[in-house]
């Protein structure tokens, strides 16, 4: 019996496949991604290296319909709007993980008088997707959506620490470190899993020391990295030490993990 036409025809790979105006969409939206203060219409065909303005102008009117993006009458320049944001939550395990977190990460800050935000693995970048300010005048707090880079920071030394060893080479196939600070990074990241925590001088800001537990889920997974920038004040209104803060922001995210699921160990 002859075989059929559809098991000998050779299928095509995904990279026959195209879908030019979808693609310049995609590429708007990542290079919009790097630039949170905007850019103008001129200003994105040259950095996609688009020849015709009115190409894209097309794409970034269909964005903006739709709420993608929006363009500031003002300045003409276009940004990425909370919707990336919002669907990226319905669309992952961040939406629940968000909703439990909030009221406790409410009241960390409240005991600790000091901020805390809430940062995921995106693959090769962290994401902060929760943020929560301190209640008292003064406090180091971070954008809601900004990107973190893993091997520099706290809360990407915790998600890289407690990730498979695939997710962890993964991650750092990317980053331009030399073989010495690869080998450094991991000796690193064994000492965060052993301690299971990560707390060190903030990477941008003097003064402030960053401190981060890992969350995990019910399948045992890290899901996220809950971090405190502990910004230290000399005028005698420091309610809690450092150590101190450090502890509660353990037992807020244990209790965050309990929450999802996760039975952790005693």
């Amino acid at each position: 019996m002859p075989r059929s036409e559809s098991k000998t025809r050779p299928q095509p790979s995904i990279s026959t496949y195209a879908a030019p105006a979808l693609e310049k969409g995609f590429n708007v939206i990542e290079l919009l991604a790097t630039e949170p203060q905007g850019l103008t219409i001129s200003e994105i065909a040259a950095r996609l290296k688009l020849r015709s303005i009115s190409e894209i102008f097309r794409v970034i009117v269909v964005m903006q319909r739709r709420g993608w993006v929006f363009r500031d009458p003002k300045t003409d320049k276009v940004t990425v709007t909370y919707k990336v944001l919002e669907l990226a939550f319905r669309a992952t395990p961040a939406q629940e993980l968000t909703s439990v977190a909030a009221p406790l990460m409410h009241d960390l800050a409240d005991e600790i008088d000091q901020s805390c935000h809430l940062v995921i693995n995106t693959g090769v970048r962290g994401l902060v997707v929760l943020r929560q300010e301190t209640p008292g005048p003064t406090g180091m707090v971070v954008r809601l959506g900004s990107d973190i880079p893993l091997p520099q920071s706290c809360s990407g030394h915790v998600l890289l620490a407690f990730a498979d060893a695939t997710q962890r080479t993964d991650a750092l196939k990317g980053w331009d470190g030399a073989p010495h600070d690869h080998a450094a990074l991991n000796a690193r990241l064994d000492k965060v899993r052993r301690q299971g925590y990560e707390q060190m001088p903030s990477a941008r800001t003097r003064g402030v020391t960053d401190m981060s537990y890992p969350i995990f889920g019910f399948d045992g997974a890290v899901s996220a990295a809950l971090t405190v920038p502990f910004l230290e004040v000399i005028d005698g209104t420091q309610i809690i030490n450092r150590d101190e803060a450090r502890l509660r922001l353990g037992a807020c995210a244990r209790a965050i993990s309990g929450k999802l699921g996760n039975r952790l160990p005693s």
